[in-house]
């Protein structure tokens, strides 16, 4: 890592969704972050990608049922699930967004090893519209062992969100606005 605090891309915008194991929420977030900026004509604009914190399932596709409600919307997964780099994350992403609290400790966990800032850590439904007005952030629960309309709640908890994070970095200075808010 370079001796800032700052991603060494400067020309994207680079966001890395963060869940567990890589294979349900991340990837979805992600698959539904990459539909709506290149539905708005932004996509050129950004770097994302997906990871986990845990290892447990690197190298599996997303889990069916992520894909099945991410096609029911239209939105592939093209996805190969992976863990959090730390080195390489941190370096090449401004936002890193993870989907629960015990996620976020890990990342700023993580990230201190490097003197990264923590406002490039935020909860992911810090920007769901429907929940700015609140002092608690609500996570994105995780449907892996739920029944299948699990993923039909976290799918819209995470377009709301996703929508509401491509409408902030779509301002001027949107990004700063975030990451020194």
């Amino acid at each position: 890592m370079n001796s800032t605090t700052e991603p060494t891309r400067p020309d994207r915008i680079g966001v890395l969704f963060v869940c567990l194991g890589n294979i349900c929420r991340s990837p979805l977030a992600e698959g539904i972050f990459i539909h709506l900026a290149r539905e708005r004509g932004l996509l050129d604009r950004f770097d994302i990608d997906s990871c986990g914190t845990g290892a447990w399932h690197v190298g599996h596709d997303a889990d069916s049922r992520s894909i099945r409600v991410a096609a029911k919307y239209a939105i592939t997964l093209a996805h190969e699930a992976r863990q959090l780099e730390p080195h390489s994350d941190f370096a090449r992403f401004h936002l890193l967004l993870p989907m629960d609290r015990s996620n976020m400790r890990g990342v700023l966990a993580a990230g201190s090893r490097y003197a990264v800032n923590p406002g490039r850590v935020r909860l992911m439904r810090s920007f769901d519209p429907t929940h700015l007005a609140t002092a608690e952030i609500p996570e994105v629960p995780d449907p892996y062992e739920g029944a299948d309309d699990g993923f039909e709640r976290v799918f819209h908890m995470l377009h709301r969100a996703c929508g509401g994070l491509l409408d902030r970095l779509s301002t001027p200075n949107g990004l700063d606005s975030i990451v020194n808010h």
